[in-house]
């Protein structure tokens, strides 16, 4: 069985994660959506809430498991039994970051391998800081989250 971990902080989920998950279905048997959780990290939103919303927004999508995890995520990768990690790169900037921990996660398991999914044109530019700093500034957030997210 072909297993991907999709890791994030999800705070909140946004249009662009949606888009990188639907693309990534066909790929893979299934896909864990991993909350982390790390202790050092402020959140607008709780855990509650940022799994609710993603639930919501795969409700008929059987392939998909929401769970939350503490700790290095490959080391998580291996207690779900993912073979990959998902990510999603909006920009070069994102790039640049997202392989360097790769290349990190490949020293410490080799046999854990990332693939890399371009985001859509469409929501390239969404990032969850930004939906936090709209909803912040009381903006319309509803432009890019998925329908559930409601704050």
């Amino acid at each position: 069985m072909k297993v991907a971990l999709f890791p994030g902080s999800f705070d909140p989920i946004t249009l662009g994660h949606v888009d990188v998950i639907k693309r990534a279905l066909p790929l893979f048997d299934k896909i864990v959506v991993a909350i982390g959780i790390n202790a050092n990290k402020k959140y607008m939103f709780s855990l509650e809430q940022r799994m609710g919303w993603i639930k919501e927004s795969f409700a008929e999508e059987s392939k998909i498991e929401v769970v939350t995890y503490e700790g290095l995520t490959i080391d998580f990768a291996r207690t779900v039994g993912a073979k990959f990690l998902l990510r999603g790169l909006r920009n070069p900037a994102d790039f640049e970051f997202e392989k360097a921990i790769s290349r990190a996660n490949q020293k410490m398991a080799n046999d854990i391998e990332t693939v890399f999914l371009l985001t859509s044109p469409e929501t390239s530019f969404i990032s969850s800081s930004i939906v936090r700093d709209v909803i912040t500034n009381a903006g319309d957030y509803s432009l890019f989250v998925p329908e559930g997210v409601k704050v």
